[in-house]
């Protein structure tokens, strides 16, 4: 019985952690368990599809960073925080929009995070065979193009950028990055 009311605590914590690196020792050090059992316990949850990690892509070029995933949950109402759902959301549809190319398609896509030792972080890359396809960074209200994305679309040769915002009824090009609203980019993907 005290595992159970573990696994609700547990369940109760992730989304106030959604959209964020994911660190299974502060999560152990939070319920008080051993490290193997918090990290058996969060592969149960991912495979009863409520939450899911985005891993981060390493390239040569960029000191990458080769840790923590970040962690996002399906049901993303669950979030409180604007700013997290909102890239939850965006996550989740980037996630079934890969797998729907490798159902359909047979393409290996996969949905990673940028981030480096300096801290720049860009959201999600969508890569296609391990080379980087788009990149996507998420920004609840701000318009203004993201330095990191532009910092990586250079470094990685990234060839497409976006920038999504929740504003509706946007979209500009500046120095090869989308500026676009959500509505309009997830319509693009399937």
């Amino acid at each position: 019985m005290h595992d159970l009311s573990l696994l609700q605590e547990l369940a109760a914590l992730l989304p106030e952690r959604a959209s964020c690196r994911l660190s299974l020792n502060n999560l152990r050090e939070d319920l008080g368990v051993a490290h193997k059992t918090v990290s058996h316990w969060m592969d149960v949850f991912e495979r009863f599809y409520y939450h899911f990690r985005i891993t981060p892509f390493a390239t040569k070029t960029a000191a990458s960073l080769r840790k923590e995933p970040k962690l996002y949950v399906w049901d993303w109402s669950v979030v409180e925080d604007a700013g997290n759902r909102f890239e939850n959301m965006i996550a989740s549809h980037l996630l079934k929009f890969v797998n729907f190319l490798y159902d359909t398609q047979g393409y290996k896509a996969m949905v990673h995070y940028m981030r480096d030792r300096d801290g720049r972080e860009v959201d999600f890359l969508i890569t296609i065979n391990q080379k980087p396809w788009f990149a996507v960074e998420v920004k609840y209200s701000e318009t203004a193009i993201s330095p990191h994305l532009s910092y990586y679309m250079q470094r990685a040769r990234i060839p497409f950028g976006y920038q999504v915002v929740a504003t509706p009824g946007i979209h500009r090009i500046r120095d090869s990055i989308h500026v676009i609203s959500a509505s309009r980019f997830l319509a693009g993907l399937v």
